[in-house]
């Protein structure tokens, strides 16, 4: 039982212990992703903030034709989807045309069965007739 305690105990210690070692060596940002330019929250600022003023002007032309771009394969994808909806109304009337034309056909088919049914019926009755009045001749 002591084994087991002891142990437990040591364990929690090295994960205490252990994830903080950790993460005090790896952060993770956006903008950052080596461990060896990290250099500390309070330079992080000064470096994002310099880096920033000198390159906004490069940035916002490069966004901007950026943005015409995007905004253009937007507005293409609008008109894709707009035409495959199109699309898809004309099949779902061309489906309920030709389920309605099923319908129809089934439901004619089964009246025709249905009088194929009586008409072999009465068939049968007026053999059934015909051998009655066959018996009593004799």
């Amino acid at each position: 039982m002591d084994k087991i305690k002891s142990l437990a105990l040591t364990l929690a210690v090295l994960a205490v212990f252990g994830g903080s070692a950790f993460a005090e060596s790896t952060q993770f940002t956006p903008l950052n992703f080596s461990d060896s330019t990290y250099t500390g929250s309070s330079n992080t600022s000064a470096v994002i903030a310099s880096t920033s003023s000198t390159s906004s002007a490069t940035v916002q032309a490069v966004d901007l034709t950026g943005n015409k771009k995007m905004q253009s394969a937007i507005s293409e994808l609008d008109n894709a989807q707009v035409e495959v909806r199109n699309e898809l109304l004309n099949y779902k009337t061309k489906y309920s045309e030709v389920d309605a034309q099923y319908n129809a056909l089934k439901t004619e088919r089964a009246n025709l069965a249905k009088q194929v049914k009586a008409t072999e019926k009465r068939i049968k009755q007026l053999d059934k007739a015909k051998e009655k009045i066959r018996k009593n001749m004799v």
